[in-house]
């Protein structure tokens, strides 16, 4: 059996042979998935009631290509040109190896902070706990990456949203500080919502998924009917020489948009009928974003005015909505960017906060008895939501009159993430190996496996697998790469320069470190079988 952390069992997990206690009222779930979850030794606690289209939400909001397309579309542009839109297909095909071994993952263990419960349940116990620690820092990095992008649209949208000097552009002071003030109010209210429960999530997350789809439909519609050139723009390429490298640099883009659609498996606990559920809404959510922000970046770039007046490179895409669009059509379109940018900083949120409630039931986080309490009323875990929006707004304010430091941010996110799937792929593919997903294999014993029906890769499992190893490692160094163009475009900030790596090699050791220091704590708690000799005469000391 291969560790399933049994020593650091929270409170809340049954051990072998203990009875299921009678399911409450305040809990909407369906009896199988109840069941389901009981053979991981669970019980339920979160509410059911998110189906396939809020699963689905849930994994499209957090990749959100409106958000984050409009907020590193200028980069993008600035390194590569119109030939950097040849990152976005690399970058999906590579991703998309990712995902469908997730989404076979996510048909056996459909359980609240996937990645963590994934990593953990296929390698050493370490390694699963390194897995869900990155990928909680990258998330939180996330959170506040993205609130950070309503400086690109609600300026645009009016005047009044500038609310710290006159100049709006990111890169600028004045735009910087105005960013963390915006972004602040932003995770301050994602928040609130995270603590009532899950529905008001849902339907909130649902709501304005449904309103960046229809606005990505007509924004591309209505680009390519005011196309001034034709889709071979595409092949004119701009920045350094050779190529290869300003075409490297601005796959900084599609590697940050491309990442998150693996929240549909951390809702697995809220989800009706998990198995089936999860694995699909994953692969839609990125299939759904892969396609659409392809047709978004083609459209701008055949509808921007100009392409070699260096205003794409700097106004990115609201300029060319504003400018070919006219300012009413164009602000309405702006002010349904702003709703995805609210909905993707919820849904990052919330898969973060199902992250540390995960953790914490397994006693793996400090405070985890006060982190894995779920409010019996909105069936939500209401501090881990607190925390994450403490820690993102803290994270902002770090930044404030810091331009340098927001692509420093966002290219660490990506890096964080990235090793955060490497440590589930790299061990799926140990495992793989060994003749996953046989019973016994990758699983602890007497966990349910998935039946007929459930989503599986069959033959295809190992070549996806090695190919989705192969391109997460080759795209994180690329990422991290200390470009002094990319990390520290004024100069003299080395450290800037190699802030990803120094940040990820940070994060490790103080890893390391919690992780030794939880496990002294549990062996000092750990009550030692006596030896026989000495127990057999502590019992006759009884008997008379």
């Amino acid at each position: 059996m291969l560790s399933a952390y049994p020593e650091w069992s929270g409170p809340r997990r049954r051990g072998a042979g203990e009875r299921q206690p009678a399911m409450t009222t305040t809990v909407v779930a369906h009896e199988d998935d109840v069941v389901d979850l009981a053979g991981f030794g669970y019980d339920q606690q979160l509410h059911r009631k998110l189906g396939a289209y809020a699963s689905f939400a849930s994994g499209f909001s957090f990749v959100s290509i409106l958000t984050t397309v409009f907020q590193l579309f200028a980069f993008g542009f600035a390194f590569g040109g119109p030939a950097f839109f040849w990152t976005w297909p690399l970058v999906f095909v590579g991703q998309l190896l990712v995902a469908l071994n997730f989404a076979e993952l996510a048909a056996h263990y459909p359980l609240a902070g996937c990645v963590y419960q994934w990593s953990r349940r296929l390698s050493s116990g370490f390694t699963g706990w390194l897995a869900g620690w990155t990928m909680l820092v990258g998330q939180i990095i996330a959170v506040s990456a993205a609130a950070i992008a309503l400086q690109v649209v609600l300026p645009a949208v009016w005047s009044g949203f500038q609310l710290v000097g006159g100049d709006p552009a990111l890169t600028s002071t004045s735009g910087a500080t105005n960013a963390v003030l915006l972004g602040a109010i932003l995770v301050a209210l994602t928040t609130i919502v995270n603590a009532v429960g899950v529905k008001v999530m849902s339907v909130i997350n649902s709501v304005g998924v449904t309103c960046e789809l229809i606005g990505v439909v007509l924004l591309v519609a209505l680009l390519f009917t005011h196309a001034e050139r034709g889709p071979g723009v595409v092949m004119r390429t701009s920045g350094d020489r050779p190529y290869i490298w300003a075409f490297l640099a601005s796959a900084l883009m599609a590697t940050y948009v491309m990442y998150g659609f693996d929240s549909a498996g951390e809702l697995s606990e809220e989800t009706r009928s998990p198995r089936r559920t999860a694995p699909r809404a994953i692969l839609r959510a990125l299939l759904a974003s892969g396609f659409g922000g392809a047709l978004l970046l083609l459209g701008a770039l055949m509808a921007a005015p100009s392409v070699t007046d260096g205003q794409l490179a700097t106004g990115g895409l609201p300029y060319v909505l504003t400018s070919r669009l006219g300012t009413g059509v164009g602000t309405a379109l702006l002010v349904d960017v702003a709703i995805a940018i609210v909905v993707c900083t919820l849904a990052i949120q919330t898969a973060a906060t199902r992250l540390i409630f995960s953790m914490s039931r397994d006693g793996v986080l400090p405070w985890s008895r006060q982190l894995s309490k779920v409010n019996n009323r909105t069936g939500t875990p209401i501090l881990p939501a607190v925390v994450v929006g403490a820690l993102a707004v803290a994270i902002l304010f770090v930044n404030v009159g810091r331009a340098q430091l927001f692509t420093a941010i966002t290219g660490t996110s990506v890096v964080v993430v990235y090793s955060a799937y490497l440590l589930v792929t790299g061990p799926l593919l140990i495992q793989r190996l060994k003749g996953w997903p046989r019973r016994g294999v990758g699983m602890a014993a007497g966990e349910p496996v998935s039946g007929a029906g459930h989503f599986r890769l069959g033959r295809w499992g190992l070549p996806v697998n090695i190919l989705a190893v192969a391109y997460g490692l080759v795209m994180a160094v690329n990422i991290a790469w200390p470009r002094a163009a990319v990390y520290d475009p004024e100069g003299g900030h080395w450290y800037l320069r190699w802030f990803p790596e120094l940040f990820l090699a940070g994060l490790a050791l103080i890893g390391v470190a919690a992780y030794t220091v939880r496990d002294r704590q549990r062996r000092a708690t750990t009550v030692l079988p006596l030896p026989t000799p000495v127990l057999e005469g502590v019992l006759e000391g009884v008997s008379e």
